[in-house]
């Protein structure tokens, strides 16, 4: 069968590298402002009815969102086996944290309206507040262990072990790219919610956004400070088979200093990722300061893109590098599925994503428009 797949071993490789970028990105894209606006929902709603409008702008989008996370890890399941056996297993308490806080995201929206009682609700709202906040930080984190290697080895059988805890995540480089994901999506939810509601809500959202979006300016530029002049990166010094069998110990990684711009130096045009995710969140300071909401959270959302992109332009050929073994380190040439599954699993994905992104658009023509205090009690649907 593989002599009639029209498309070589290595290109689906990179194909399926990017898809995998790409299904990262929307999901930071399209759930990152719900995590955004339910980190800010304390904060920019200062009564009942307020958090009711705050919490009604994300209420009907927030399950369909939340497809591209499945999207993502499915991709990874699928496409990158290795890379999901150790990541899966690695960052399992940090994965399980996500997932508790966003398991608190649906019970929160149920259940907050079932009493009518001050303490009950608010003690709903800080769950809400939970599954905004500890998500985008511990995603961040995530990105930043990437960066810095996981501590992981893989035998001559390609079995993988891991050999970390949970608080070695939380080394202060990987804090500081948490911080960077939480202002970014802080200043993406900030626009959503400055486009969709009006009055003192809108206000607070637009204040609060811009300080965000000066936050990510500003750490965003330390961590690409760390990255150039203290963080070691890793570099393959052998030739590697683009097309070889999914092997990691077909090859030989160093590491250095500064190795993570390397790629900037051999290919120029990168350095529009950086530029995009300084760019967006700096335009989307002005814009949130010029009341234009709509453009306000476009550049939000490029801001997203040039920061993911710097993170996987910077890593490639790298997936996960290995801390205590680099030779072990996972990249795009030595941890994919064979070629055939890349070729039908392409195949699958031009049919489906298509859908996904007309019913995405069809949803959110139909939920367009402000929400207001007014619109919820004439909504029965309304949390």
């Amino acid at each position: 069968m593989m002599d009639h797949i029209p498309i070589d071993y290595p290109t689906l490789r990179v194909i399926w590298w990017l898809l995998l970028g790409i299904l990262l990105i929307g999901y930071a894209i399209m759930d990152g402002f719900d995590l955004g606006v339910g980190a800010l929902l304390p904060f920019v709603a200062r009564n009942d009815s307020e958090r009711r409008v705050v919490i009604n702008t994300i209420g009907p989008v927030w399950e369909g969102n939340q497809v591209w996370l499945v999207l993502g890890g499915g991709a990874i399941f699928a496409a990158w086996p290795p890379l999901y056996a150790v990541s899966f297993s690695g960052f399992y308490l940090a994965m399980i944290l996500i997932l508790l806080a966003l398991i608190l995201r649906p019970v929160g929206f149920k259940f907050r309206g079932k009493v009518e009682n001050r303490a009950w609700r608010e003690i709903w709202d800080w769950c809400l507040f939970i599954g905004g906040f500890v998500p985008a930080v511990v995603l961040g984190v995530a990105v930043g262990n990437v960066l810095l290697g996981a501590p992981f080895a893989i035998d001559d059988n390609m079995r993988p072990s891991y050999n970390g805890n949970f608080f070695q995540l939380l080394s202060p480089f990987a804090v500081l790219c948490g911080l960077v994901s939480l202002c970014m999506l802080v200043t993406h939810g900030a626009a959503m919610l400055n486009m969709k509601t009006e009055g003192p809500v809108a206000a607070r959202s637009r204040l609060y956004g811009r300080y965000a979006a000066l936050g990510t300016v500003v750490l965003f530029a330390l961590a690409g400070l760390w990255v150039a002049f203290a963080l070691k990166g890793y570099t393959v010094t052998s030739t590697q088979d683009m097309a070889g069998p999914s092997n990691v110990h077909f090859k030989q990684v160093t590491t250095e200093t500064g190795a993570w711009i390397g790629n900037y130096g051999r290919h120029p045009w990168m350095i529009v990722a950086p530029v995009l995710g300084f760019l967006g969140s700096l335009a989307s300071f002005v814009l949130l300061s010029g009341r234009r909401s709509v453009l306000a959270f476009l550049c939000s959302a490029v801001a997203i893109l040039g920061v993911i992109s710097t993170a996987g332009l910077s890593l490639f050929p790298f997936l996960l590098p290995s801390s205590i073994d680099p030779q072990a380190s996972l990249t795009v040439w030595d941890a994919s599925s064979s070629h055939t599954t890349l070729w039908i699993m392409l195949l699958a994905t031009c049919f489906f994503l298509p859908i996904i992104l007309l019913y995405t658009a069809f949803v959110y023509r139909v939920m367009r428009g402000t929400v207001t205090a007014d619109s919820l009690g004439r909504n029965p649907n309304a949390y």
